[in-house]
Parts: C-alpha cells; structure tokens; sequence
C-alpha cells in the first residue's frame, strides 16, 4: 500500500484508531474524570463544657444526634446538629469513663472506675436510674447487638462485667486475669478486647461469654484504642509506642502496621470513606486509608488540639469527635503534669467537631500547590 505524504493517515485507518480507543476499557478508563478525594479535616466547631477539667470516653448517637461526654462526676450531653448542651447525668460518684446506649430499652450507661460500677440513666429525662456494681477500675463499655448485653471492660481487673440491659443486672463476669483497655464488636457475637499488659487481642464469644483467643501483636506496646471494618473483618489497635495495628478478625494475623501520633487512646473507622483514624494526645488526629482488606497507606496528619486523644465519629456526614481543654499556665511544672497528667484551666473543656473538607480531584489539588 502506497504511505501518505508525512505521517497522515488514510480516513480509514483513523476511524479504525479511533474506534479502537472507545472501546478498549483501559485507554477508555485513563480518559475518564478523576474520582473526587477528600483532602482534609479540620477543626470546624468547639462547643465549651462547663465543668471538671477531667474527661474521658466521647460517645456520639445518631439515633438522638447527641454527643455524650465523660466529664469529670457527670455526663454532659450535647446536641449534636446545633451544639448546645442540652444536660448532664450527675453527679456521679467518682470520674466517669465509658458511655454506651441500648436502643432496646432507650436507656445508656456510664461507668466509673473508683469504686468500680456502672450507672444507667435515662435517655429523656437524662436521670439516673440504676447503679449497678461491676469490678475496681470499670472503664470502657459497649454494645453488643447479638445478645443486646452491655459490655464492661474492668481494666486493672482484667474482667468483663455483663449487664443485662432489661433488668439492670450484672449477669456474668468474664476473666482474663491481665490488665485491659477498651473493646469492640463485630456484630456476630464476638467481642474483640484491648489486651494491655500483653499487647494482644483477646477474642470473646458474646453467646457463652467464654475467651476464644489470645493474638500477640508483635509490633505493638500497650494497646489502647480499638475499632472494626464489619465488612472486611479487620481490627485496628491504636498503641502506645505510636503505631496502629490491623489484624485479620478471622485468623488473628496481623495485616499491616502503620505510623500514628503519639499518646493515641482512640480509634474509629468510617465504613463510608475506608478510613480509619486514631485520636492522639500530642493534638494530632492520624488518618489511614484502607484501599483494600489488606493494604493500608497513612494519609495525614490532622492538627488539633493537645489532650484530644478519645473519639467518637458519625458514619453518616463523617464528623469526628474529640475532647481537649486549654493547659492551666503552670501545667509544665506541676505535680500532676510530672506525673503524665497536666493541669487544666477551669472551665475550658472543649467538646471538638472535626469535619471532612470539600473533595477535589487530583488534579485540581495539585493546581492549587
């Protein structure tokens, strides 16, 4: 066949090029607009909580859109759409740590560690209506929707007390006999705890509440913060020695091990935007994307405020919740601070609502560099 002067093509074959290229899904792929990609969060509302200078666990419900903090002797509430407090459950004897709700019997539960109960109040009239005895150091609590049983995880105890939300009663104490922190459910009858004396994850089946496994996490000092992908049955433990572990929830393998701040005693995933987080008391907020069941990658690192180390997270709109207050002028050189606690100014406990920003494409992120 005679070639065209210079490098045209006869009609022919460039239609058949063309055509070529609409149909091949990878070239037709390349083509294709950008997806969107969130590229930050920041700090877009704190609400004060008049009060103590102590708190503890953040617990959001989007049942009631209610924020619930641990705060001191009390609870405060906060309605969540416009920010308000809206109450308080107190005065409660000793510090309050965990917060949890039954939607069944439309009450929620606090515990506080000192003389080691839990309290359950009402969720209008946000009153007391129960104390309910567990074991010393009562801390974090949860869930369990399988058997609709409230879960007390007795730290230095190394016990779980079972609460029996319709009668109010502590039905069963399971042992573990080794210090703990918080736990996690996944929805089938399995109850994954924080094993903090020997950095592992103690796996419990809710229906016998009997301990089903001990998985070592080689890579991780003093775990603390703890949440689950339900749908890739993955476990993330936030740990002392700054890093986050994702373990395999049906072999205990450990996946991945990735970079976070430090002092984390948080960590929640969004099953809407695959991304997992830890809230750290050194005023960062780590950000991990999970790309698939197995591959992880940091994402960034969010500033926020120091002391902001529990969370809490809406699935729905993607908010974070955290609790910080503002360093009293001499916290350097205090007793407490010498003793890992620094000291608060009065009244300056600070309810944070971290939000998602717009997303934008890649390439119109690196446009704006």
């Amino acid at each position: 066949m005679t070639q065209p002067p210079g490098n045209a093509l006869p009609a022919t074959v460039a239609a058949m090029a063309a055509l070529i290229v609409m149909n091949s899904p990878a070239l037709a792929q390349a083509a294709a607009p950008e997806k969107p990609v969130v590229l930050s969060y920041k700090i877009t509302k704190e609400v004060p909580l008049p009060g103590p200078d102590r708190w503890d666990f953040v617990k959001y419900s989007p049942t009631e859109r209610r924020v619930y903090v641990a705060h001191g002797d009390r609870v405060s509430v906060v309605d969540e759409p416009t920010g308000k407090v809206i109450g308080q459950i107190g005065n409660l004897p000793g510090t309050t740590h965990g917060i949890e709700i039954s939607p069944e019997t439309h009450q929620g539960f606090t515990t506080e560690g000192h003389l080691g109960l839990a309290a359950a109040f009402d969720l209008k009239s946000l009153k007391q209506t129960k104390t309910i005895m567990t074991a010393p150091d009562a801390d974090g609590i949860l869930y369990e929707p399988t058997t609709k049983h409230i879960y007390v995880v007795n730290g230095d105890s190394g016990s779980l007390s079972v609460i029996d939300p319709s009668s109010d009663r502590n039905i069963a104490t399971i042992n573990v006999g080794s210090k703990l922190e918080p736990a996690a459910a996944d929805g089938k009858g399995h109850i994954y705890v924080n094993g903090e004396e020997k950095n592992e994850i103690i796996a419990i089946d809710a229906k016998t509440n009997k301990v089903t496994a001990h998985w070592a996490m080689p890579t991780c000092q003093t775990p603390h913060g703890i949440a689950i992908d339900r749908a890739t049955r993955r476990l993330f433990s936030s740990c002392a020695n700054r890093v986050l572990v994702v373990l395999n929830l049906d072999t205990g393998a450990t996946v991945a091990t990735l970079p976070i701040g430090a002092h984390s005693d948080g960590a929640a995933f969004d099953p809407v935007r695959k991304l997992v987080f830890s809230s750290n008391g050194d005023g960062t907020l780590s950000v991990i994307k999970e790309l698939s069941a197995d591959r992880f990658v940091s994402s960034e690192t969010v500033r926020t405020k120091p002391g902001a180390r529990t969370m809490s997270i809406d699935p729905k709109t993607g908010r974070i919740f955290l609790v910080s207050a503002e360093s009293a002028p001499d916290s350097a050189t205090s007793t407490a601070a010498s003793q890992h606690r620094p000291t608060y100014a009065p009244d300056s406990v600070k309810l944070l609502y971290v939000d998602p920003q717009p997303a934008v494409t890649p390439r119109a992120a690196s446009a704006q560099h």
